[in-house]
């Protein structure tokens, strides 16, 4: 039995399809194709056998089962240098297969549709696709298999030098069992999410890449940006850059930690800047213009060089401001005319734009870190201060003013490296120490960085206070609320140092490190 050149074509997505059969034809290949594939090809005049011709079994169960077949199977696992296979094949009247070009049902695009249904969804899981690619990849070395449309020209080059080359048939084998683990991975994510497991025995991510970095944190690094697979509303991966050179490694990690402090404040004015991802000025006020001057002011040393979140639209005044200054990347849900205008004039300057920036993260959202040889992930930290818990321990209870500063410098210091301290007063930052290896640095630091004085500030803690010794800093600074979780052996130290000099003290029962 003479074998026949043949490629199986059957593809989700139809780019530049027509144009590859075509040449496909051209080189002597019989095209094989199912289902939609076929019609167009059909339709562009192409010579196109049908699968049943091939199997001798009709497409059954709504296209359910067209593929899965020997005549298939076998024409793509016989390894052309095994002469057992070669004769079972001619035995059993099987041609080789020696061309798959798959793609494979469009499963994320249905479940990103809203309110989508179980069974849509279910319907939209790819069984015969996968099971040609795996089966097509595992003979690499003679069959050749193209899962993305990228990959076509690179094959017809090959061809037409003669054939395609083995190095090349690893790279495209390769390609398509991370294209089937990243598919498998999105179907087993839906339904965990459906299912509402947190935590499985075994866990996959898929993301997708972004872009290639200059380099990595520092320029002895490479790195790549990814995005997640399922959309994120409101993350770094969905901003539009609208101006400015691409956003480095360094400028990605910073802007997410501004970003993510930004959303703990909804729809109020405000301005978070934040340098080496710790915050360095924070305000919320009537105004946007208002809240940038009030978050400059409060440290106007650490915040050159470094990034401005807004999540209000940046107007002209707010523009004027911070063209006085060099910063980084301003990033925000919009720029009027005149606020571009005014800051596109610096050609480093990054200017983006991007939804969500008002809103809180979304449920579920797991919070990563990788280890060497493992991976800790755990629940975003989505919680700043439960009501339900607050205990008013001294004999001094804090002021609507106090209370309500309290909760603003609590949402700061829960993205302030730990140890963290900050030193708020009127919804505004005066003082910030974090990633101190002790809870009296950090206080100090907050205290002498600060550049009004604070006099009726409040104070907040992402952790407990060991010793009395923070209380006594804060006396000396006049300081009149101290916001912290409480949990302290020695809490009855803090409490009695509190009521002594007068000051208000709240134990909110949550703790907040970031490391």
């Amino acid at each position: 039995m003479e074998m026949k050149k043949r490629a199986l074509i059957s593809v989700s997505d139809k780019t530049g399809i027509v144009d590859l059969a075509k040449n496909l034809e051209s080189f002597g290949y019989e095209i094989i194709s199912t289902g939609g594939t076929f019609n167009v090809l059909k339709d562009a005049g192409i010579k196109v056998i049908g699968i049943s011709d091939i199997t001798g079994f009709p497409e059954c169960l709504d296209g359910r089962v067209k593929t899965l077949h020997p005549a298939v199977h076998a024409g793509l696992l016989a390894m052309r240098s095994n002469e057992e296979h070669m004769q079972q094949l001619e035995k059993l009247n099987i041609n080789t297969i020696d061309v798959v070009v798959v793609n494979l049902y469009p499963f994320k695009k249905t479940i990103e549709k809203p309110n989508v249904e179980l069974q849509e969804a279910i319907e939209n899981i790819d069984i015969g696709g996968p099971t040609m690619l795996r089966s097509a990849a595992k003979n690499y070395q003679d069959v050749t298999v193209i899962v993305d449309p990228k990959d076509y020209a690179i094959v017809l080059s090959e061809l037409e030098s003669g054939g395609v080359s083995k190095d090349t048939k690893f790279y495209l084998m390769y390609k398509v069992y991370q294209h089937t683990a990243v598919y498998d991975t999105l179907i087993s994510t839906y339904l965990r999410n459906k299912i509402g497991i947190k935590f499985p025995e075994q866990i996959t991510f898929a993301y997708e890449k972004v872009q290639d970095m200059r380099y990595g944190e520092n320029p002895n690094q490479e790195a790549v940006f990814y995005k997640e697979n399922f959309p994120v509303s409101g993350s770094l991966a969905g901003a539009k850059q609208l101006h400015g050179k691409e956003l480095s490694y360094n400028n990605i990690n910073d802007t997410n930690g501004a970003i993510a402090l930004l959303k703990e404040f909804g729809n109020v004015p405000t301005i978070v800047a934040v340098k080496h991802s710790n915050p360095c000025g924070v305000s919320s006020a009537d105004t946007i213009s208002e809240a940038f001057k009030k978050a400059y002011n409060s440290d106007p040393v650490s915040v050159f060089g470094g990034i401005i979140a807004s999540n209000k639209e940046i107007d002209k005044e707010t523009a004027e401001e911070i063209n006085k200054i060099f910063i980084e990347i301003v990033v925000a849900p919009s720029f009027s005319k005149e606020a571009f205008d005014i800051l596109s004039q610096k050609k480093n300057i990054r200017l983006l734009t991007m939804d969500g920036l008002d809103t809180p993260v979304d449920d579920g959202i797991y919070d990563m870190k990788k280890v060497l040889g493992g991976l800790l992930v755990q629940e975003y930290d989505d919680m700043v201060i439960d009501n339900g818990k607050i205990e008013y321990v001294t004999k001094k209870r804090p002021t609507e003013k106090e209370f309500e500063d309290m909760i603003f410098a609590m949402k700061v210091v829960k993205h302030t490296k730990s140890n963290a301290i900050v030193v708020a007063k009127d919804r505004t930052t005066l003082g910030i120490g974090g990633g101190q290896v002790n809870r009296i640095w950090a206080t100090k630091q907050a205290i002498e960085h600060s550049l009004t004085s604070t006099e009726g500030a409040v104070l907040a803690s992402d952790a407990f206070f060991p010793f009395d010794d923070c209380v006594n800093e804060a006396h000396k600074a006049g300081i009149s609320a101290i916001v912290q979780p409480g949990g302290s052996l020695r809490d009855k130290d803090s409490v009695e140092a509190c009521d002594k000099y007068g000051i208000s003290m709240i134990f909110t029962g949550n703790r907040h490190f970031k490391h």
